[in-house]
Parts: structure tokens; sequence; C-alpha cells
């Protein structure tokens, strides 16, 4: 029931120009690195010793020349850490063994681990003395390949006698195909990929009073200070964590690393103030990567395009220690079947641990993964029976539904269209048209061949963080100057919750947005939250909001009706007086702001939802391909992405972009690399290719918007959408630009050089079959 009782022209779905961006534009808004707070004058610095090896023996660390250089204040190693509690395994199922300690002792697992730390005075110092840290290694075999790391031929942990953190074991029927005409199999590698944001990881800390201050850019301070205390072994209320402006997070900044604890543990040991900012080669191998599954599937059905049976099989590689990587494929096998009404599916998965980077979450995290596969099946399933992708879509998609539908992954979704999805998509991009001018090319003998690809997706967003439906809280508080504060449990780095949140409270009292102000991340002026990910902050923060904002009306109402001697049902919203008057009456009224002169005028408020959101899309890239250098353009990319119930067009938009973009740098660019010994090769933007415009066409956006019951609101989670629908319509359309020459495949990234050779072997393959070889 909505406070809202005067007609009036609502704020909400229109293109509301974000209030965050003039100080972004301007003065610029302050990171971590540019901290000036008074408590952290006289700082040190902190800069970390990481093993260049990936798998070794510490047999010693001689600390002695670099403290006794000029400028270093301190230099620490595990040895030093006897205040700190043992560190147990990230997630409690995991094994014990496998935990990370915050500094590597007696073993280090990749490189990148920090080893000592090294505290100085002047910024620029650091590297120079973290060179004099001699640490002697006793090397130790590699495992880099998650395949082999499944044998368990060298293991990482001794101690456990096994590589695998977590599994779901293979249930496989002996008959599951028994009734299919068509079976294809496939390994498909979901490559390992950098989170890369443009601010790389810090932190600052000061000890004072008995209690740690620490400054991390994070996606949900309270997370990030359950880290903190954890490790450190305080209790929560003695560690305050503060949000800085973040620039660019992806999944990757929840909770705390290890070098950002440790940045309160050097402040609480030195008594000063502490800093540390990594350098970007330090973030390409220290902070978690994403994706990184290894997927074998079968998909079995009849000549008529109906698909019976689908299994997926995931190996996924956690890096040296398992985080929230380790559990991610828990969500690809949930969303395995995607949109698709497939008769019966089987799905395993084991989280192997290598001697690589960590793996955590990154935009989708386990959903795009599931799209990803799901969505090449159909495409290797249409090509062997020799039918039109776009047809085995429309004849295996679930039928439209409004009410709650179980999938076969399990996943009880809250309403969908799938069909309108994927026919509005086709119709905007003239999917007919495409494919006359790509068989013209062809037939030409062109040299720059046309591919398309589709993509028909669902993905899971607002899922509970914690035992319990998913929940959010928020306050509203009306002053007597008129203005109104907003406290969040989530926590922005980009995604426009100041003004969208301010819109919501607007469209419930009348209160001008500029007028409302947005505060988050930190623990002591909001001390629970969920924070940011998993596309969760409108449909439950917002949602918290304007619950807050309703509440805190019947609270006025109550006051005001007692001032103005009438009856509280006799009193509706008066937006133009911003509180509240007699209906029938308008000139007779009293403003929020006059009945918070006396006392606070606030409300705390918990909304809880009854479960998680899909939204759903479907999305057509269109690639040209130089088969003489096998190089791939993306020409267009048409994105039907529906989330609800829009609450502000311009920044959907701008979530959706971002989303395509960093899909589509998937399919085409980016993919993190090692050597065979572990040794990564992919460590500067030199060596690892971020997308830029150069590579991107301007998307076409296609909207449609199916609401959910879920929330007041209607709304879904809009962040990983375009990042899930991307990725594989990309991919689908290198490989379709090719497919005439008998190439079935080609793994991500779609480099030119693989594109090259896939068509070379093609080739290679269709001669020695002419010559009877």
């Amino acid at each position: 029931m909505t406070a809202v009782d005067m007609p009036r022209g609502s704020i909400l779905g229109t293109r509301v120009q974000r209030v965050e961006d003039p100080e972004f534009l301007t003065t610029g808004a302050v990171y971590t690195e540019d901290l000036t707070d008074e408590r952290l004058t006289g700082a040190v610095r902190l800069t970390y010793v990481r093993a260049p090896i990936p798998h070794a023996r510490i047999a010693s660390i001689d600390t002695s020349a670099a403290t006794a250089a000029p400028g270093c204040v301190a230099v620490f190693t595990a040895a030093d850490l006897t205040d700190v509690p043992e560190a147990g395994p990230a997630m409690p199922m995991f094994p014990a063994p496998m935990a990370q300690s915050l500094l590597a002792s007696g073993t280090v697992r990749y490189v990148g681990e920090p080893v000592a730390v090294v505290v100085h005075e002047e910024r620029y110092d650091g590297e120079d003395l973290a060179e004099l840290v001699e640490v002697d290694y006793d090397p130790l075999p590699a495992v880099v390949d998650p395949r082999k790391a499944v044998a368990g031929e060298t293991l990482l942990f001794p101690e456990a006698g096994t590589n695998v953190a977590m599994a779901q074991p293979p249930e496989h029927a002996d008959d599951f195909f028994a009734d299919c005409e068509v079976v294809v199999t496939h390994e498909i590698v979901n490559q390992r990929v950098a989170v890369a944001p443009l601010e790389v990881r810090a932190a600052a800390a000061v000890w004072s009073d008995d209690r740690l201050t620490t400054w991390i850019p994070n996606q949900g301070a309270q997370g990030s200070q359950a880290a903190v205390a954890g490790a450190l072994g305080l209790p929560k209320e003695q560690v305050r964590v503060i949000t800085p402006a973040v620039g660019g997070a992806f999944g990757a900044k929840f909770g705390a690393d290890p070098e950002h604890i440790l940045v309160g543990w050097v402040a609480r040991r030195l008594g000063r103030p502490a800093t540390w900012v990594e350098t970007r080669s330090e973030n390409m191998v220290g902070m978690t990567h994403g994706r990184g599954q290894v997927q074998t599937i079968a998909i079995g059905g009849d000549r008529d395009g109906n698909i019976k049976a689908y299994r997926l099989d995931v190996v996924q590689d956690t890096g040296a220690y398992p985080r929230i990587g380790a559990v991610l494929p828990t969500l690809t096998l949930l969303m395995a079947p995607g949109v698709y009404d497939f008769d019966r599916i089987e799905t395993s998965f084991a989280s192997v641990v290598t001697n690589t980077t960590p793996v955590g979450a990154y935009r989708g995290a386990g959903r795009p993964e599931a799209t990803a596969v799901v969505e090449r099946a159909i495409d290797l399933f249409a090509a062997e029976i020799g039918m039109d992708p776009a047809e085995v879509r429309h004849r295996n998609v679930l039928p439209a539904f409004t009410e709650p539908v179980q999938s076969k992954g399990g996943a009880l979704y809250d309403s969908g269209d799938y069909t309108m999805a994927l026919d509005t998509v086709l119709k905007a991009a003239d999917y007919d048209g495409l494919r006359r001018e790509q068989a013209a090319r062809r037939e030409r003998g062109d040299t720059k061949l046309l591919g398309i690809g589709l993509s028909t997706y669902v993905e899971i967003t607002g899922a509970g963080m914690e035992a319990g439906n998913p929940r959010e809280n928020a306050t509203v508080e009306i002053h007597p100057d008129g203005t109104a504060t907003i406290l969040t449990g989530t926590s922005p780095h980009g995604q426009g919750h100041s003004t969208v949140w301010a819109m919501l409270a607007s469209e419930e009292l009348g209160i001008p947005i500029e007028k409302i102000t947005v505060k988050w991340g930190d623990t002591d002026l909001v001390p629970e939250g969920g924070g940011t990910g998993g596309s969760r902050s409108l449909q439950q923060g917002g949602a918290a909001v304007k619950q807050a904002a309703v509440e805190l009306v019947e609270v006025a109402r109550g006051r005001a009706a007692d001032r103005l001697e009438v009856a509280p049902e006799d009193l509706v919203v008066d937006h133009a007086l911003a509180g509240l008057s007699v209906k029938g009456v308008p000139d007779t009224g009293i403003s929020f702001a006059q009945l918070a002169e006396d006392e606070p005028l606030r409300v705390r408020t918990v909304f809880s939802a009854p479960g998680a959101t899909y939204p759903f899309g479907a999305h057509v890239a269109v690639v040209e391909v130089d088969v003489e250098t096998g190089k791939a353009t993306l020409e267009r990319l048409i994105a039907l992405d529906d989330a609800g119930v829009i609450m502000n067009p311009l920044i959907a938009e701008g979530q959706r972009h971002g989303g395509l973009a960093q899909g589509a740098a998937q399919a085409l660019l980016e993919e993190v690399l090692y050597d065979e010994d572990g040794n990564p090769t992919t460590t500067t933007f030199a060596d690892y290719p971020i997308v830029t415009a150069t590579e991107l066409p301007s998307f076409e956006l296609v909207t449609t918007e199916t609401p959910t019951s879920y929330n007041s609101l209607g709304a879904k989670g809009i962040g990983e959408a375009g990042t899930i629908g991307a990725t594989p319509a990309v991919q689908n359309a290198v490989i379709d630009a090719v497919a005439h020459l008998g190439v079935r495949h080609i793994d991500m990234p779609t480099s030119p050089m693989r594109i090259w050779s896939a068509i070379n072997d093609a080739a290679g393959a269709a001669a020695g079959e002419g010559n009877g070889n």
C-alpha cells in the first residue's frame, strides 16, 4: 500500500540525471589513496614481499638488510603474527588445511602470495626495500590445469590428501540418453579472467582508544568488518569499517583480503596509522580472478529439434586457496537448464585448488558460466541436426508464466516470458535479413564473413546472502530544515543508489531529491547490511527505502492528527507541501519538517523478500570475421534485458552498457594465462587486453518489463544481466561465421590466432577425409 494519496506525476520511471556525477566530474570523489583524515597524519606505508614462484617451501627469510635500510620502519613475517588467531578455511565446508594465513607460512602456493610486509615512511621506497628481503625457496612441483589437479598427482595440501575443496559427485544414469536420436558431447572452457577494476586494492587504518578504524574500498562495510574482526580475533564492535569511494569492484571487493587485514594489524602493532595501495601488476596476480571452469556437456534429443536430456559436469579452478569461487559452481548447476524445458538434466562439479591466484566472484558469479555453456550446447546440437539455432531455442524454451515455476535445476523462477524475449530481439535485429546477408557473402566467396550469434538467458538475482529470506534495512529521517537522510545497508560503487534511493523517498514524501542525502558504508552509522552484490540492491535495498518512507508517513500521520485535531485517516500526503494535509482541504496541512521540530521523525525498517528473482533476456550478436587473418570484429549487439519494472531508465541503461562490454570482452579478448610451470604471463595491461570503445559498437537496447511480485517495486536485478547474455551471443556469432567451413567450436577468447587455427584445422581435416586419410 503506497503512501502516495494525491494524484501527481511520478518521478519513478523517468530519466533522472545521477546526483552523484557532479562530484565525480568536478572536484572528484575521495578514494582510499586520497584520504587526508587528520587521524592518518604521519601514517606509515606498507609494501608486500610476494612469492616469485608458484609452489615452494620457505626455507628461510632474512629481513636484516631491509630493516637496516634508510626509510624502513619494520619488516614482518608470519613468525611475527603471534597475536593473530590461527587461520581457518574461508568457508566451513572447505578442508581445514586449505586455509590461507595472512602471510605465507611454510609454503607458498601461487606467484603473488604475500610472504612478508615491509613498513616504510616514504611511498616510493617500498619496492626497493621489498627487494632487500631475501627469501630462500625450495621449489615444489606446480599444478596449473584444474583437470590435472583433480587427479591429485601433485597435492597443494598433502595433509588434506586431496586437491578437491568442494564437490557434488556425478550420479550418471546409464540410460540417460537412451531415447535420444542425437547426442552431442564437448568440452568447453570458460576461461579465467582478471577483474581489473580501475582502482586497485587499498586500505588505511588507525588504532585509537582501543579500537580499530579501517578504510577499505569494498562492496559491503559490514561484511568487511566481520572479515577483519574475525582474522584479528577482535569483537566485531571493536572494528569500524568505513567505505570511501570505490573505483570498480565487480564482485572482487567483498569482505577483506589478507593484505587489507594486515594494514590494521600493523597500525595496532606500531601505534601509528598505516596505509597500503597496490600496483597494477600486484593487482593482476594478487586480487581474486573470475570464472575458470572446464565444462563437459552432453546434450541429446531428436532430429526434430526437441532436446530431451542435458548433462553438465564442471571442474572449477579455485586457485591456491578456496574462497567464494569454490562455491560458485553450485550456482552454475542451479541455473544449468537456463530457459529450457529439458525433460531431464544431470549435473556435477568438483572445485579444485591449483598453483594460481585464488578465484572469487566476478560480475555474474557462476550464472554467466551456466548460460555460456548451455547456449553453446544448444548451438552445437543445432549444428549437428542441421537446424537454425533460433528454431531449436523456440522449440525448447519454457512457456510464459506469471506464477513461480520450478526449473529442472532446482531454481524457483518467479516470472518470465522467454519466447517473447527471443522473438522481440530477433525482430529488432532483422534476423532473417542477417541470414540472407550471411548467405550472400558466402556465395560470393567474401573473405569477411558474417556471423550471427544468439543467447537466451535467465539468471538469479537477490539471493539470500545469509540464512533466511533475502532482506535489507533502511532508515529514513526527516530534519526540521526540510531535508532528509537515508541510511542504507547497500553499498554503491557506480550503481546510482544515491539517485534512485532519493527518487523512491521523494515519490512517497514529496521532498525534492536534491534535499535528500543517502549515506552508507560506515559500520558505526549502519551496523547491519548485506552490501551490494548479486544484483540485489534495488529489489531489496530500494524496497526497504520505500517501505521505510511509507512507514514514516504513518508515524507522521499520528503526530499530525494530534496537531491538527483530525482523524489520521483524514490526512493525505501533500507533495507540494512535503507534508500532510486534510483530505479535501488542501490549504490545511503541516509539513514533515514541522513535525520533526519537537522530536526526531525517523523510521528504520527491514524489508524481507520471499525469495530471489529471475531476470531474463535474449541477445543477438553480429560479427565480421576476416578468414585470412582470423580477426573478429563485433559489428552489432542487440540486447533485450528484462529486469522487471525500471525505476530510472538512464541508470538501468548504464548498467546494461557496462555488462554488455564486459561480456563481449570475455568472448573476444580477455584471458589470464599461466605457463605450464605456474608463472603468470598476463600481469600488466600490455599483456592482458581490456576492452575499449574501439572494439565495441553502439549497443542496441530493447526494453521490456515483466514485473515480479516479490517486492513492491516489481523490480529484479539489472547489474549483471548484460554480462550473462552477451558472452555466449558473441562467442556463438564468431563460430557461426565460420561454421560452414567445418568449424564446430572455438574456446574463448575467440582471438585471431584461435579463429585462424580453427579454420585451418577444419580445412586440414576436410582435406584428409577427401584423400581417404
